[in-house]
């Protein structure tokens, strides 16, 4: 898991950097929020970003809101030392998905970093099934309507005014194969037919 680090204090950037590596993240650092910004909007964006609030430039919730407008599904924490109700309200509002206050403890950090990757994972798993139902729709061709078929030879009557034997027609329009058989009282009458009795069956 790739984790993009916006933080403009040194030593807040380089504790959130080292203790990152060593749960087992890559890590990438910046220090302004308008390259932050352009990070999360890349095509090779991190998955999940730690944003600081305040940041030359722009600030963490404005990082967020530039985010969710360009459709940005990244993870984003906001990392900040406002605690007012309404600053977490409007971090939340902004698009940001968390919000952690400094000083943090760290084994809350990792918690809520564990928590945000395992909404990815969802995240990622849920787009795999749309795109799965999405081209098993795309291969279903229906029938509907009313089928003009005849009512001696069984035929069926296209749009164009042509007609198609029935396994024709199903298999053109509802992307279905046919295999052969004789149903027990064909079979009976197809005995009549050839002169046969049961005991000459094959």
């Amino acid at each position: 898991m790739r984790i993009l680090i916006a933080e403009d204090d040194p030593v807040t950037a380089r504790i959130l950097t080292q203790l990152s590596q060593q749960w087992g993240y890559e890590t990438q650092l910046v220090k302004e929020g308008p390259a932050s910004l352009d990070v999360l909007q890349s095509p090779a964006a991190p998955p999940l970003a730690l944003l600081d609030w305040m940041m030359p430039g722009l600030d963490g919730p404005e990082v967020c809101r530039k985010v969710r407008e360009a459709g940005g599904t990244n993870y984003l924490i906001l990392l900040t030392a406002k605690t007012d109700q309404a600053d977490i309200v409007a971090g939340l509002d902004a698009g940001a998905d968390d919000y952690l206050v400094k000083p943090f403890d760290p084994a809350e950090l990792h918690a809520r970093i564990k928590a945000g990757i395992r909404i990815l994972d969802l995240q990622t798993k849920l787009a795999a099934h749309v795109r799965e139902l999405e081209e098993a729709l795309g291969n279903v061709r229906r029938l509907n309507g009313l089928l003009p078929i005849c009512s001696y030879c069984k035929a069926i009557r296209d749009d164009s005014d042509y007609w198609h034997r029935v396994e024709e027609y199903v298999t053109e329009h509802a992307d279905v194969k046919f295999s052969h058989g004789i149903c027990p009282k064909c079979l009976e009458t197809a005995y009549k037919e050839w002169g046969l009795t049961k005991s000459q069956e094959p």
